[in-house]
């Protein structure tokens, strides 16, 4: 019984260690200009660390389109469903939005940069 409980504890493992890796993986193109880095800022995109609970449009150092202004206006924050959604199509979600993004079609890799955005353990 043991050997089987540490099994799935080591199978646990080094599934999280893959979601994590995949993560990073998927925002290596976001670091173009976006920083996890709370001290970073001046990037061409808005500052992403502790995005997950953030209003939208909320990194007070950015310049925001007028569509993200609006989110913000009317309340809307980042969770993790919202996040997703945004992942999947960003100018669906916001028209008028100023980031060249196109969208993560794979709902498992969206999962796994949501999860990387979310976890600062798993960067």
């Amino acid at each position: 019984m043991r050997f089987f409980a540490a099994l799935l504890l080591l199978i646990i493992a080094n599934a999280a260690q893959a979601a994590a890796e995949d993560g990073a993986r998927l925002f290596a193109p976001c670091r173009a200009c976006h920083s996890l880095d709370p001290s970073e800022n001046g990037l061409p995109g808005p500052n992403l660390a502790g995005v997950v609970g953030r209003q939208v449009g909320g990194d007070r150092a950015f310049d925001y389109s007028p569509a993200l202004r609006k989110a913000r206006d009317d309340g809307l924050r980042w969770d993790t469903k919202s996040l997703d959604g945004f992942l999947a199509d960003p100018a669906g979600m916001f028209p008028g939005l100023w980031m060249s993004m196109r969208g993560i079609e794979d709902a498992a890799e969206r999962q796994a940069l949501v999860q990387f955005l979310t976890d600062p353990s798993s960067r």
